[in-house]
């Protein structure tokens, strides 16, 4: 079966993960995530990605992120992988590819979906940016999305409602969707926003449906 071609459309937000090849670590310390952010941070500001959200896991990286065109998403990981991978072999004497294959995504719609993105990205149990909009240290490289700031009228009332949204967790039926869309390269959002770009994609935006077709 032929690879779809990655969906990415300029102006939403993009779920994204990249996991080490084989399961292995891609990350030894928190030097190594400091040196992957640095790199992140300048790919980004190349391809003028605005970085919405991180989490840095031992053996994957998740993001939040929305690309001006297609093509920045493609660019600005692969100056990433580029930067991190050769200095993480020079620091730990190794060679060869670190990521497995290439990473995936989903679009995520504007809204609900997004605010629901951002928080599944800063909850898990990795470094997260969730400190940035917690009332930690603020990431100059982060750009908080519009349903952040729909949260509140001044800083402290958007960190306080994250805080709270943070505390009670995603709900699990949300994770699982986000997660699966992400990992499958989907679409996610309402029924509306999937349909119109059922429409407007030249690839299929959702899985197909299990099983053979009704008869007619």
């Amino acid at each position: 079966m032929a690879r779809l071609p990655r969906l990415v459309l300029p102006g939403l937000a993009h779920s994204l993960i990249q996991r080490g090849h084989g399961s292995r670590a891609v990350f030894e310390n928190d030097d190594d995530r400091q040196s992957y952010l640095e790199a992140l941070r300048e790919a980004a500001s190349v391809q003028k990605v605005a970085v919405h959200a991180y989490a840095l896991r031992d053996d994957a990286v998740q993001l939040l992120v929305t690309p001006p065109q297609a093509a920045a998403l493609s660019q600005m990981v692969q100056a990433v992988g580029r930067r991190y991978v050769s200095a993480h072999n020079r620091r730990y004497g190794r060679s060869g590819t670190l990521w497995e294959g290439r990473f995936r995504c989903a679009v995520i719609e504007r809204g609900p979906w997004t605010l629901a993105a951002l928080r599944w990205i800063d909850g898990q149990p990795a470094m997260t940016s969730a400190p940035h909009r917690a009332g930690g240290a603020r990431s100059l490289m982060l750009v908080d999305p519009p349903e952040f700031w729909a949260l509140g009228n001044t800083p402290f009332e958007r960190e306080a409602a994250y805080r709270v949204l943070q505390a009670q967790g995603i709900a699990p039926e949300e994770a699982e969707a986000l997660g699966a869309a992400t990992v499958g390269g989907w679409a996610l959002g309402s029924p509306s926003f999937i349909q119109q770009l059922a429409v407007e994609s030249s690839r299929p935006v959702r899985p197909r449906p299990r099983g053979r077709p009704p008869r007619r």
